[in-house]
């Protein structure tokens, strides 16, 4: 029986992030995949979305130049149905033509074998793949997770689209139901109304993105609107039907109909056909494994686990993160991972990012919460640009004196939470906070006035 160090079932971010790490220090590595070796994020997720939502923005910036006269030529913004295949091409490019061979000629040159495969534990220190037996002295469980397929009457999986038959398929439909209000949903619901899509969104929260600050969300909505996309909150949907097009009935007695139903309603772990049995693991409430604060699956002295799986953070750059907290601790060190920091991030435009606690789970928490707000329009930056739409929220506790939580929505607002994330997370206090001086004119300048506001609500 071939026999290494550590074995990786699932060959995503948080496996690429361990495998790379360990096997540079030495130790034998295997990862075993049995669908495409990189995970969803560079083929059906983060690297597709962004590619088509950058080009949807291209076509909103023509679009906004053209109303504003800046620029008369018709054929600048062409039929989306035209436009649409030839996003979707360069989509298909970026992610690889779903093709994972560089990937794996990366991970082999590095001296981390590939198992093609289904990897399922037979016993401790044994991993079958489709017959083969091979042995670990640690294993890593990183399979990810699925899409959330809602259990509502008549709904056919094979009738619906998710995120993977958006970012895939060539086609623009005319007409789309995007079933939640989340980031997913969110993003694609703007990526083909901007194409020209009819579109519209059905949340049965009382507004999108609803674990976010509600200014944040109700931003987004707005925007989402002048987009020409049908926002219905509160919304629940009773029943669907399929027939040319897809019909669903809603609570109060509505009925919509479109081309397409795209569901968007989350994503769960999937622990079933993994074997956890012949260890004696049991995964928690809602499927996940529970880990520690070095990310070992609790119990089980060689066994870890990261990403979408414990349930931590269903992020790509959170995987990352427990990957080389893991890596670490296989190498010999005392990593312990911090969630308190991980920034969330919708890539709309303009985009909206968070991190750390609203202000109502700062709340929940007995936090002794303030916080301040500001809007970007009163920022330079904003003015030279003609930017009308956007915030940033501070959450902050008024005893311990930082920050705790951020919100924001307005350009490039992922990369401007930075700020925000290295505050929570080194603990700085709110007082050298508003002794940072930021670049001018900068949409980073928004933070100097809410951080002064909660130092004089301290006192």
């Amino acid at each position: 029986m071939e026999t290494y160090d550590v074995v990786v079932l699932g060959g995503g971010s948080a496996a690429e992030s361990v495998a790379t790490t360990v096997v540079r220090g030495g130790k034998s590595v295997a990862v075993v995949e049995e669908r495409l070796v990189g995970g969803e994020c560079p083929y059906f997720a983060c690297m597709p979305s962004k590619a088509m939502l950058h080009s949807a923005e291209i076509r909103h910036q023509i679009a906004v130049a053209q109303t504003a006269g800046a620029v008369s030529d018709p054929l600048c913004l062409d039929d989306g149905r035209v436009a649409y295949p030839s996003a979707a091409a360069r989509r298909h490019e970026i992610a690889n033509r779903l093709d994972d061979s560089d990937k794996v000629r990366e991970r082999h040159d590095l001296g981390i074998a590939v198992h093609r495969g289904h990897g399922r534990i037979v016993r401790p220190g044994a991993v079958e793949i489709d017959g083969q037996v091979v042995g670990w002295t640690d294993l890593v469980i990183a399979v990810g997770s699925a899409v959330d397929i809602p259990e509502i009457e008549g709904l056919n999986r094979k009738a619906i689209w998710t995120s993977e038959e958006v970012f895939t398929t060539f086609g623009l439909p005319d007409s789309v139901i995007v079933l939640g209000g989340g980031a997913v949903g969110c993003e694609t619901a703007q990526i083909l109304a901007r194409f020209g899509a009819k579109v519209t969104i059905v949340q049965s929260a009382p507004r999108l993105l609803p674990e976010e600050e509600p200014a944040v969300s109700g931003a987004l909505a707005a925007v989402f609107r002048q987009d020409g996309i049908h926002v219905r909150l509160d919304s629940k949907v009773v029943r669907t039907e399929f027939g040319g097009d897809a019909t669903v009935f809603l609570s109060d007695g509505m009925r919509l109909t479109a081309r397409r139903l795209i569901v968007a309603t989350g994503r769960s772990p999937r622990p079933e056909g993994l074997g956890l049995e012949a260890l004696r693991i049991r995964p928690g409430p809602g499927g996940f494994l529970e880990v520690d604060e070095r990310c070992r699956v609790r119990g089980q002295p060689h066994v870890w686990a990261a990403g979408d799986i414990t349930g931590a953070a269903l992020y790509t750059h959170a995987a990352k993160y427990q990957g080389r907290i893991i890596a670490a601790n296989l190498l010999g060190s005392e990593a312990r991972a911090d969630y308190r920091a991980i920034p969330r991030g919708v890539y709309t435009d303009p985009a909206v990012a968070c991190v750390g606690l609203s202000s109502d789970k700062a709340k929940e928490r007995g936090h002794d919460v303030v916080t301040a707000s500001m809007e970007m329009r009163h920022t330079a930056r904003a003015e030279a640009t003609g930017l009308r739409t956007g915030q940033l929220v501070l959450v902050a506790d008024r005893t311990r004196r930082t920050l705790i939580g951020a919100a924001a929505i307005g350009p490039h607002a992922e990369e401007w939470i930075g700020e925000a994330v290295l505050a929570i997370r080194a603990e700085i206090p709110i007082d050298v906070l508003t002794d940072v001086v930021h670049g001018f004119p900068t949409f980073s300048e928004a933070y100097e006035p809410p951080l002064q506001e909660l130092a004089a609500m301290m006192g």
